[in-house]
């Protein structure tokens, strides 16, 4: 199983950073076409993908979730830019 870490654009332009193993649900959930998602992202719909990551296991994949979640703003846009989701 692969598992993703991504960042989400919100609405509001406020960033998500999260965890997944089927992004296209994931994505699904945080823009409410299904059940599920995030609070944080409920209230900033639409969202959408900036980018994202891929991890042969969950724990490689927590550990630059954790790593994505402690940078700043600028740190994102960094990473962002340098790899665009279209």
């Amino acid at each position: 199983m692969e598992y993703h870490v991504y960042i989400l654009e919100c609405s509001d332009r406020s960033f998500y950073t999260g965890i997944t193993d089927n992004l296209e649900l994931r994505l699904k959930e945080h823009n409410g076409e299904l059940v599920g998602g995030a609070k944080y992202t409920r209230s900033r719909r639409p969202v959408k993908l900036r980018h994202f990551e891929p991890f042969e296991t969950r724990q490689e994949a927590e550990k630059r979730e954790r790593e994505v979640k402690k940078m700043s703003r600028a740190e994102k846009e960094i990473i962002i830019e340098k790899w665009k989701v279209s």
